[in-house]
This record gives C-alpha cells, structure tokens and sequence, in this order.
C-alpha cells in the first residue's frame, strides 16, 4: 500500500459529487440518459481536476477510447501526494434519473494505491447488510438460512426485515425464495450502490441487499460500507459464455466467497455521495431562484465518520459547472 490519505479529502470530494449532481439534474424525467451521463462526467471532470491528490481511475465508465468518459487508467486531481486509487460512478442511476425516479445518486470513493478488487467481469452475486448483522451472513447458504440469521442479529422477526433487490428476470428465483420465507421486498430498477448503503445504515427501511449487480458498483458500496462497518460478499457471476471463457482462461474461482476486505483491503478509504433526484437515502437537487440546494454523505473509513452535508449553491457564480456544454 502507498503512503496514508490523510484526513482533508472529504470535503472536497463531496464538491466533485455535488457539481456531477447540479449539472445532471437538469435532465431529470427528460429520458435521454446520454446527456444526463454526458452532464454529470464533464461537470465530475472539471472539478476533481482541483482535488489535491495523484489519482488514477480504476472504476470508471468505460476504456480510454471511450473518451469523454471518466476511463479507466484516467489521471485524475492536482498529480501532488497523496497517491489514491478512485472509483467514480458519476450517475448512479442513470435511468432512474432519465424517467425521474428516485434513488438517483453521484459517487465517488477514494483509496490508497491498489486498494480496491479489480475483476473482468461485469456481474457478481452479492448481499450485504447493517454493521449490528455483520457476521451472520453466509452468500453460500440458502436464503430463508441467511434471512433468518440477519433477524436474529438485528432482534426481529423474518417479516420485519426489509430486502432491497433489483428488478431484473435473473431474480425470479431469488424474489420466491424471499417471499417465501416471509420477508417484505423493495424492488429496484437500477442504483444497487444506493441499496447496500440504504442497507448499511439505520431507519430505511432496507435491512439487506441481495442479489445480481454490477461487480464496479460492489466494489465502491464496499468502500461505502467500510466506512459504516457493514458486511458485503460476494461471487463472480460470469453473464455469458465470452465470461465464463474469461473464467476458464483466467483460471477465476467463481465459488470463492469474496468479503469487504477482499473488495477494499484497506480502512483508509473515503466516500462521497450527493442525490440527483429524492429517495430514501438522499434529497436530490431542488432548485429555487437563481440556485439549488443539495445534500450530500460524506465519510471516512479510518474515523467511521459519516457527515450528512446540505448544501445551497448559486448557481449565478458556478457558471463554470452550469454553463458547461456537454
């Protein structure tokens, strides 16, 4: 691992959010997620360009030909110490933003040099859960086995607990076996970061996350959930047969259970967030004349410090994010 972080970042990471947030949420409801992505990555661009770190992208929106996005490998802040690892996801929800829907977010998390898990495939099984059930689940065991250790741990009854899983035909089998162990279910469009932070942190309403995600977005809900002292596991699920080719040839073990630590191998992390649209976890943008106001987490893994930031911009003096053309 490189040198420590140190404690100043927070702040100014919640600025990179917070300008993704006002530029894209201008497009809300409007459906066309390119725009509303093309918003928030320019708008993240320009402002971490004044973030005092070295950082380099190693969860981003694509490869480098795949400019203007946020690419992997993209040298990212002012290039002076401290040497970080980022992870941005500029639009967490981007077709949530695009049909106005709530629970969409910008994030960013920061770590020391070679600190987060890197995988070549897109999907993993996950679940994750509260800081006072860590210890009780087991990704490999039966899901009314899981459920109804997380109630133990949590001191509820099975049909108390809240299960957040996205809505997707992979999940047919995982909703039944839910539903049949008496749990109450939220389903989700998109945004899975939102749903194991929203399981991570008390009043809700989501006591676990289960299911199939995007490995990216486990891997920065990992940094998130450092930071609260919640538990994720995971699996690499292969999503089709140019995957499970990879797997062969790369010689991945697709049955090893995967913890936080595997995802984020150190404490000295950070987590920022600002809500584009309203949901359980944030407000998004609302404006009002002449601004907006946001709110925004903020939080840092070796503090266990989580910071609730709300925010009122004018929007007459951030011509440099509001006029951007994207």
């Amino acid at each position: 691992m490189g040198e420590p972080i140190g404690p100043n970042l927070g702040f100014d990471l919640v600025r990179v959010t917070e300008a993704a947030a006002l530029a894209s949420a201008r497009w809300m409801g409007r459906g066309d997620k390119n725009a509303a992505d093309g918003a928030a990555v320019n708008a993240m661009r320009y402002a971490i360009g004044s973030v005092e770190m070295d950082g380099v992208v190693v969860i981003g929106e694509g490869l480098k030909d795949q400019a203007p996005m946020l690419y992997i490998g993209e040298k990212v802040g002012t290039g002076k110490p401290p040497q970080v690892d980022v992870a941005v996801d500029p639009i967490d929800g981007t077709r949530l933003l695009s049909k106005g829907l709530p629970n969409a977010l910008s994030v960013i998390a920061l770590a020391e040099r070679g600190a987060l898990y890197d995988t070549p495939l897109s999907y993993v099984n996950k679940i994750a859960v509260h800081y006072a059930a860590r210890g009780s689940i087991d990704i490999t065991a039966p899901v009314a086995t899981n459920l109804k250790n997380i109630a133990r741990a949590l001191h509820y009854d099975v049909e108390d607990l809240g299960v957040v899983v996205l809505e997707r035909p992979r999940h047919d089998t995982l909703i039944g076996e839910i539903r049949k162990a008496g749990a109450r279910i939220r389903l989700i469009s998109d945004g899975d970061v939102a749903g194991a932070i929203m399981a991570a942190m008390d009043d809700t309403g989501v006591d676990v996350l289960m299911g199939v995600g995007g490995a990216p977005e486990a891997v920065v809900a990992a940094v998130a959930l450092r930071c609260l002292g919640g538990e994720i596991q995971c699996q690499l699920w292969p999503k089709d047969d140019a995957e499970r080719k990879l797997v062969y040839e790369q010689k991945l073990d697709v049955n090893r259970v995967l913890t936080t630590e595997d995802l984020v191998r150190t404490d000295d992390v950070f987590f920022a967030a600002t809500g584009i649209t309203d949901g359980e976890l944030l407000h998004g943008v609302h404006y009002f004349a002449r601004g907006a106001k946001t709110q925004s987490l903020v939080m840092r893994g070796h503090s266990g410090t989580v910071r609730v930031v709300e925010a009122s911009h004018n929007l007459n003096k951030l011509q440099h994010i509001s006029n951007l053309k994207y």
